[in-house]
């Protein structure tokens, strides 16, 4: 947090954006001020490249009066039914519209808008951060406008909505999202008032489509501790209805005095794991939905105690359905999450026992050109407070990582393709597509895969031609 001085501020917009805006908002005698993202990010020291500018009057105006104003290449984007425009000039987005008051009907987040003054524009806004303005015109450029105390919530690291909270999140309820979305960010607190109106408006969230949900999600699993955000959700009550899923996972059952984890918070610091290693938006999606199955799956035993057999497996299934309800990509990034959840516990059973080639080849084969990212969740899940186990694990994760090498060197199996084909198969024994070529093809995988048949060609038509013979097939074309 950055301490001001008005004249600082001037220093700040001392740019050729800011100065033609100026210019341009003195020659059509509006009121014009930068508010917003902008500003919040300004005291805060964050970069911040969208320009967000309010005019006491026509917006779509100012933007048309700025445009003819400023020099070289400029482009404007006009939304007459909104009353906005944009302008993108020199690298740089200014997002122009009017001073507008709202008013909200209880089914829609869409709002009745009416012409505003800056006050009813500040009112409008969903928090104190996001309710500072600085005005850009010259008599009194630099002056900031805080009617809620926006500055001291930064100072302090709290979020609070600048009119009554009810009213705020009901009426939008997607700055419910936001309000979390922030918090997880900027790593502040949600203020006591603010965070009990969440919980009163969670069933609010009903009315936010799903691609604006799915929106401010990317933008909480991407930032940097992306647990706080989803804790949050699970404790003001709005994770249930978005991702029921992960938030059934929030519970611990003891039977004989034996009680498992709460594979809730595991799976967070399993996310936060990730998030340290990686910026790979689906390989945190991975982290976050790795357990998912184990709700369905958890059986308890007299000797083992809770177990989740196939948990992996369930949860693999159950990714489709969430990328559908949440409107995600149905593509391969949709399968690339599948893939991670359903692998996920392959390398930590290779951990736990003798590290053969066998197992390494099995997982190399499977995991593809994933392997890497495979690890990466993999270590990440090793959450025990036990240091002795962890490390164990970790160690031999290393001694994975380094077999992995060797035999991708060697035995070149990373999305390999049988040496010898099905056509060729058929070709050879003149066979038509029929079950018998897919199992000399299975078998031919697999004698590679358990290290008995090295990927080249000759060794692998040696084998065939063996275990062909075996099932009473003959060649029917010279070698």
């Amino acid at each position: 947090m950055q301490i001001l001085s008005q004249q600082d501020i001037i220093a700040h917009l001392n740019t050729p954006v800011f100065r033609q805006l100026t210019l341009a908002a003195d020659a059509a005698n509006l009121p014009c001020y930068v508010v917003g993202g902008y500003v919040r990010d300004l005291l805060l020291g964050r970069p911040s490249k969208d320009i967000d500018v309010v005019v006491v009057g026509n917006g779509i105006a100012m933007a048309e009066a700025f445009l003819a104003s400023v020099k070289g290449k400029a482009h404007i984007a006009v939304f007459r039914r909104y009353g906005t425009a944009q302008v993108k000039w020199r690298g740089q987005e200014i997002e122009f519209v009017g001073a507008r008051k709202e008013s909200y009907t209880p089914d829609s987040r869409n709002p009745q808008v009416e012409e505003g003054t800056i006050e009813d524009d500040q009112n409008r806004r969903d928090f104190t951060i996001n309710a500072l303005a600085i005005c850009l015109n010259k008599d009194r450029l630099g002056e900031l406008v805080d009617p809620f105390d926006g500055v001291l919530d930064l100072e302090d690291g709290i979020i609070r909505t600048p009119l009554d909270p009810d009213i705020t999140f009901s009426d939008d309820p997607l700055r419910i999202f936001r309000c979390v979305r922030f918090a997880t960010q900027l790593r502040f607190q949600i203020d006591d008032e603010t965070r009990e109106a969440l919980e009163r408006n969670a069933d609010r969230i009903k009315i936010v489509s799903a691609e604006r949900i799915y929106g401010e999600l990317q933008k909480i699993i991407m930032a940097d501790t992306p647990s706080r955000g989803f804790a949050e959700m699970q404790y003001v009550g709005i994770l249930k209805h978005i991702l029921p899923e992960l938030s059934r996972l929030d519970n611990v059952e003891t039977r004989n005095g034996r009680k498992h984890k709460n594979n809730f918070y595991h799976t967070l610091e399993v996310l936060d794991n990730v998030a340290r290693h990686s910026d790979n938006e689906w390989l945190r999606w991975a982290a976050l939905l790795h357990d998912i199955g184990k709700t369905s799956t958890k059986r308890w035993d007299n000797q083992l105690g809770w177990t989740f057999h196939n948990h992996n497996f369930i949860g693999e299934k159950m990714v489709p359905a969430i990328f559908r309800r949440l409107k995600m990509p149905l593509d391969d990034r949709m399968r690339y999450v599948q893939k991670l959840v359903g692998l996920h516990m392959r390398p930590i059973v290779i951990a736990d026992e003798i590290v053969t080639d066998s197992a390494v080849r099995r997982l190399l084969f499977d995991a593809g050109n994933d392997i890497d990212d495979l690890m990466t969740l993999c270590e990440a899940d090793i959450t025990s407070k036990n240091e002795v186990r962890k490390q164990t694990f970790l160690n031999n994760f290393r001694i994975v990582r380094e077999k992995l090498v060797q035999i991708e060197e060697k035995d070149r199996i990373r999305n390999f393709q049988p040496p010898v084909d099905g056509n060729e198969i058929m070709t050879l024994f003149q066979l038509p597509p029929c079950q018998q070529v897919g199992v000399l093809k299975t078998a031919l995988k697999d004698a590679i895969l358990d290290g008995e048949v090295h990927n080249d060609h000759d060794e692998a038509l040696a084998f065939i031609l063996k275990k062909a013979h075996e099932m009473g097939l003959e060649v029917h074309q010279p070698l």
